[in-house]
């Protein structure tokens, strides 16, 4: 079976997510096409990187993933193929790929540059504005039925690909451990870039201590392990699907409740039982 995913910024109010599917499937009609999202918010690369990395390894391996987050379309910036852990990627080269190149660890790499495997239209012309019609669809397509990467064209080096600048959890002087809010998801949940491995690195549950994490004015304590564990419209914190620590409201929008927006601190500090707000 032969799947394509497809992740980009276009929404779905106009033709473009509906046109990438229909060069799709001219070239490769026995194709599985999967709408992971077109709702990354417009040009948010960074979005996009954590969703990619989020979403990909849920899918049978040999599948090609395609992230046209592209406020760079029409430029002189490549697109790349990329092959790892038996998945296909193809992707801008604009910070995308960045959680995929973590160490460096990659099977293949290929500038895509063979204008062989492009749509093609009676003036043979490429649109400055719709890279994601006539470039990624139908190199996908191609890929989807067997064509090996290194006839896109010429091999990438991972020193090339850009990465984007993503926030990173640290301690602070207070030795307390600052997160950032990455994400805000349709049910208002807010999802930081603290994964479980590194709460698990600063917090070690002991019946002495407990976690106050804080955000804005607003402190929560301790860690849920549902949303359902704590009282309907209450604040509550726990480890969502992700592995990444999310501040939620039981049955409301943390988002809109706590006054919070991508970018915003989150404070973890460890209390003993006796200092808790």
């Amino acid at each position: 079976m032969a799947i394509i995913t497809l992740l980009t910024d276009f929404g779905t109010t106009d033709e473009y997510v509906g046109v990438m599917k229909g060069v799709i499937l001219s070239f490769n009609p026995l194709a599985t096409i999967v709408d992971i999202t077109h709702h990354i918010n417009p040009q948010n690369i960074i979005q996009a990187a954590y969703t990619l990395q989020a979403a990909y390894p849920f899918f049978p391996k040999g599948s090609v993933h395609v992230a046209v987050v592209d406020p760079g379309v029409g430029s002189d910036r490549s697109i790349l193929a990329l092959k790892k852990q038996g998945h296909i990627f193809l992707a801008p080269n604009n910070g995308v790929l960045t959680l995929l190149m973590q160490n460096d660890t990659v099977d293949e790499l290929f500038s895509i540059e063979n204008d062989a495997f492009f749509l093609k239209n009676d003036l043979n012309t490429i649109s400055n504005t719709f890279h994601g019609r006539d470039i990624f669809s139908p190199v996908a397509a191609h890929l989807s039925m067997g064509l090996a990467l290194s006839k896109l064209g010429p091999p990438a080096e991972t020193q090339d690909v850009i990465r984007a600048s993503l926030p990173q959890p640290f301690i602070n002087e207070n030795n307390n451990l600052i997160g950032t809010i990455i994400a805000i998801d349709h049910f208002g949940n807010l999802i930081t870039d603290i994964d479980a491995a590194c709460l698990r690195h600063f917090y070690s549950c002991d019946a002495n201590n407990r976690l106050e994490i804080s955000i804005g004015n607003h402190k929560i304590n301790g860690l849920a392990d549902s949303y359902a564990d704590i009282a309907p419209q209450t604040a509550l914190t726990l480890i969502n699907s992700r592995d990444h620590l999310e501040i939620a409201i039981n049955g409301g929008n943390a988002a809109i409740c706590l006054s919070a927006q991508k970018g915003d601190h989150v404070i973890l500090s460890i209390k003993s039982k006796g200092e808790l707000s």
